[in-house]
């Protein structure tokens, strides 16, 4: 493993198209499981220029039963989709959450998905999918997140609040971030390379026919002080290179800028890079489906092996088979940081968290409308906040500390 070296992650704001596009969908599982806690949803969303559309397969008691919508439904469905576009603060003559087009191409679920999946007389509630998931931890910052992603998602939080309270009245939603860090012992000490790219308001711009120098002197200001004020004392220095707007002007953006898909942003959801991905996207599913239950889990228990002080990294994967309730393998990688015998681990995860899809749901609370919360600024190295992002607790340190030692 090496010691010292470079690393880059991004993120993006919850204005980018595809962040817009796992928001919606995300509203749409929340919608579903607020009427039927066992509701079946697999929600693709695309935006472009003024137009949102919906497919997927669905199923709820109260939502959608044998081929029709239940009343008021489609309805509610819009208005979601609208309410979510607004919450995120798109008003633009391209994309404005009033006006924009809108499809709803949502229909039933299959029936041979259902009978593999649903639980039946000796039969256990199976996975949803075949897939692979992983979980990861460092203790590189407080959340036991890497630290290049953390800071590239606390960038544009901060960046959102500002816009949303009118301190930063020049900002648009759309927004992308970068981090480069200097890792030296394996712990970061310093940025090398800082990228901001944010839409803005006419005029705030260094390049085009709108350009004014003071008011891109204003915007630069501005953000070169979130810069500053995010990341640790002293890492950014006159030696790191700041690049705002690049190009020289973002006016134009959002889905009128670039269109948005529905699990475009799976690394800036994970682990920005620093961590393998299974390659399922998790927003706009039901919890019954492993690329989002399976990975939320894994995430846990890393998170509690490294909280416990049995590692200082962890990698888990989990691997699940359609209709099959049982995990197919589970793995433990400590990268050489470990205290523990990683196969020690292996049997005694499982032991403290049955994960089964159901056995999962169960002990991460997972079958409430908790999702619109999750699709912008990362899934993971969140504060457990009551109900929300369970995944995120470490109330399973002292029993695994417990479990290894007997």
């Amino acid at each position: 493993m090496r010691k010292s070296f470079l690393f880059t992650s991004e993120s993006v704001s919850e204005g980018h198209p595809d962040k817009v596009a796992d928001q919606i969908s995300d509203s749409i599982v929340d919608l579903f499981l607020s009427k039927d806690p066992e509701a079946r949803v697999a929600c693709e969303t695309m935006t472009t220029t003024n137009k949102v559309v919906l497919a997927g397969e669905i199923r709820g008691r109260g939502v959608y039963e044998n081929g029709q919508w239940a009343p008021g439904v489609e309805a509610e469905i819009e208005r979601t989709v609208r309410d979510t576009v607004k919450r995120i603060g798109y008003e633009q003559s391209g994309f404005h959450w009033e006006t924009f087009d809108f499809s709803n191409n949502l229909h039933g679920q299959s029936a041979e998905i259902a009978m593999g999946v649903d639980e039946s007389g000796n039969k256990d509630e199976g996975a949803g999918d075949q897939g692979i998931m992983f979980g990861y931890a460092t203790d590189e910052t407080p959340g036991l997140m890497p630290a290049t992603l953390y800071y590239s998602h606390k960038i544009l939080e901060t960046m959102a609040a500002d816009r949303h309270s009118g301190k930063a009245p020049f900002l648009e939603p759309d927004a992308k971030s970068q981090v480069t860090l200097r890792y030296e012992n394996e712990l970061p000490v310093a940025a090398t390379a800082l990228v901001v790219s944010t839409q803005h308001a006419k005029g705030y711009c260094e390049k085009g026919e709108n350009a004014d120098p003071a008011k891109y002197a204003e915007l630069r200001g501005y953000v070169e002080g979130v810069l500053r004020a995010t990341l640790p004392e002293g890492f950014v220095t006159d030696e790191t290179a700041i690049y705002i707007n690049p190009t020289g002007a973002f006016e134009i953006g959002g889905p009128d800028g670039d269109a948005g898909l529905t699990g475009r942003k799976i690394i800036v959801d994970t682990y920005g890079g620093a961590a393998p991905h299974g390659g399922g996207a998790f927003s706009g599913k039901d919890p019954t489906k492993v690329d989002r239950s399976a990975a939320y889990v894994a995430r846990y228990l890393a998170k509690n092996v490294v909280a416990a002080g049995l590692a200082r990294r962890c990698t888990i994967q989990l691997s699940y088979a359609i209709g099959i309730a049982e995990p197919l393998s589970v793995y433990v990688d400590t990268h050489g940081t470990g205290t523990v015998d990683e196969a020690k681990l292996e049997a005694v995860l499982p032991q403290l968290v049955r994960l089964t899809p159901k056995g999962i749901r169960e002990h991460l609370k997972l079958n409430a409308p908790i999702y619109s919360k999750t699709a912008a600024y990362g899934h993971f190295g969140r504060d457990a906040e009551g109900a929300l992002f369970t995944w995120e607790k470490t109330d399973l340190a002292d029993k695994l500390k417990d479990a290894v030692a007997a």
